[in-house]
């Protein structure tokens, strides 16, 4: 398949005939992990090679993981990771130079320009002789087909005396179905393969550089009433006094949670999520005031050593405080079992060690604030990635049965577990129904999940 054979438009209708035939009279499973995949590999052939870097070729690869992960779990992270993985590939395969960050608005203005730029057939269109048969017979059949179907359904639905005219037509078809499916399949089509990126956008781009510029680096103060020298002693007296704060602030923390007298399994879980969100705010006003100070001048000012150490240390001691805090959901994890809120607080918390990390990688190397945002996307992506790919809440109930925490029913809320709980509980898992598994046995192939298809029946 060469990539000249394919043409937008007959990407577009192609798709568009792909999503009605697997999702017709289908729940969303096997077929959305086809259709993900089918995505994957047509803008693989599409992209031209310039654009074919190493980024492309591993979001081509994270895409088919993504779809066969949904295939496989259909669950709301591999949703989400389907989705990122598709637009993060199609985004990267028309564009290697315009910085990701601009996914959001370049995706967002897409979808509500969608009628203006349908309608704009010469740009996405080829010019056809107008006596040819393709023009015939999309003015002679499809055209008039569709406003028959649409008012069929608009009678149908507003009059039952005109509905009862064909009752003694018997077919099973939905025309309402079919016809949300083909608009809705044609909708993500057409902004999948046919989205632009206004010039506006590429202007901005360099404002999301990794790097200063040189007209960037004359040292000028942020405000017009405060001199330079004055700004920088303002940020050595700020980070002085934080650091300070900070260090009182994390000795009363771990005092609190492991030197007081034990709580309640009730209140101790509150007190957990409470301080996990504390210190989570914590970390984002530590990097907020660090881009703050950070954002120009005093990356380059030789007198402003005491102030990057100074600002190095509250990053450490924040850590501290993540690891304290990593700490205390590790001892609520050995008293009360594994869930997934506990796993979540994982995540954050290795989120915000990783936000640290880039933080300090930023003070240290003299990089702009968009380098943090430009680099903070990728790990919150490979979060996503993650959170999909793997087994959470098989893992949750083995630990959880293996360490004697929780009862059945609490296991039994934790997803993709049968095997493991008919293992442990075989009197209470026969009387038990998976409303899940349920519906996969009788389902039909593309509606299937496929990890229910995997486990002894």
């Amino acid at each position: 398949m060469k990539t000249h054979l394919m043409k937008t438009y007959h990407l577009i209708l192609f798709t568009t005939v792909l999503f009605v035939v697997l999702f017709y009279g289908e729940t969303p499973g096997v077929n959305l992990g086809i259709l993900g995949i089918v995505y994957a590999v047509l803008t693989l052939f599409k992209t031209p090679e310039k654009n074919k870097t190493q980024t492309f070729y591993i979001l081509f690869v994270t895409s088919i993981l993504s779809s066969i992960a949904f295939a496989w779990y259909r669950d709301f992270p591999s949703l989400l990771a389907v989705v990122a993985s598709l637009l993060l590939l199609g985004f990267k395969s028309k564009t290697r130079k315009l910085k990701t960050l601009f996914i959001v608005p370049v995706f967002v203005t897409n979808f509500f320009t969608f009628f203006c730029r349908f309608f704009s057939f010469e740009k996405w269109l080829p010019k056809f002789n107008t006596s040819g048969m393709l023009q015939k017979t999309i003015a002679i059949i499809l055209i008039p087909a569709i406003f028959i179907i649409v008012f069929f359904c608009i009678y149908t639905y507003g009059s039952d005396h005109f509905a009862t005219l064909f009752d003694n037509i018997e077919f099973d078809f939905n025309f309402l179905d079919f016809f949300g499916l083909a608009v809705l399949g044609f909708f993500i089509a057409f902004n999948f393969w046919n989205f632009s990126v206004d010039r506006f956008i590429y202007k901005q781009n360099h404002y999301l550089n990794n790097t200063f510029s040189v007209q960037e680096k004359p040292q000028k103060p942020s405000f017009g009433f405060m001199t330079f020298d004055l700004e920088r002693t303002s940020g050595i007296i700020t980070f002085l006094v934080l650091n300070i704060m900070l260090v009182f602030f994390i000795f009363t923390y771990n005092y609190e949670q492991f030197y007081e007298v034990p709580k309640t399994p009730s209140q101790l879980s509150d007190e957990t999520h409470e301080r996990v969100v504390s210190v989570i705010f914590s970390i984002i006003m530590a990097i907020a005031v660090i881009m703050f100070y950070f954002k120009g001048a005093f990356n380059f000012d030789k007198n402003a050593g005491i102030l990057k150490m100074l600002a190095k240390i509250w990053v450490v001691l924040n850590a501290v405080l993540i690891f304290s805090a990593m700490a205390k959901n590790t001892e609520y994890v050995q008293l009360l079992g594994l869930t997934y809120k506990r796993l979540g607080v994982y995540a954050f918390l290795i989120l915000s060690i990783i936000g640290l990390v880039v933080t300090f990688m930023k003070i240290r190397k003299q990089k702009t604030n968009a380098f943090l945002f430009n680099q903070m996307l990728w790990y919150f992506y490979g979060m996503i990635l993650v959170c999909s790919y793997f087994n959470w809440g098989g893992m949750a109930t083995q630990y959880n049965i293996r360490n004697h925490k929780g009862n059945f029913e609490f296991l039994h809320s934790l997803n993709y577990n049968d095997e493991m709980l008919e293992q442990a509980f075989p009197k209470e898992m026969k009387t038990k129904i998976n409303d899940d598994r349920t519906e996969s046995d009788k389902a039909t192939f593309l509606s299937k999940i496929l990890y229910y298809e995997s486990i002894k029946k």
